[in-house]
């Protein structure tokens, strides 16, 4: 999370997202887009932690139903 907040790019670089890391770089640049580019990654960070833990509990109910 803290990787999210200071570095945004690398945030996405590290999950995988090269382009996604890219872009948010190139946001990055300007003083007014860190903010912007951090809220993204930070948001981004999450949706991705709600996906997995998703994905979990559906694999989880499919397994109690056999």
């Amino acid at each position: 999370m803290l990787l999210a907040i200071l570095l945004p790019f690398l945030s996405f670089m590290v999950r995988g997202k090269i382009i996604t890391g890219v872009i948010c770089l190139i946001l990055q640049i300007t003083l007014i887009g860190w903010l912007p580019a951090a809220i993204w990654a930070v948001l981004s960070l999450n949706n991705a932690r709600a996906d997995k833990r998703t994905d979990k509990l559906i694999k989880a109910m499919r397994n109690n139903q056999k």
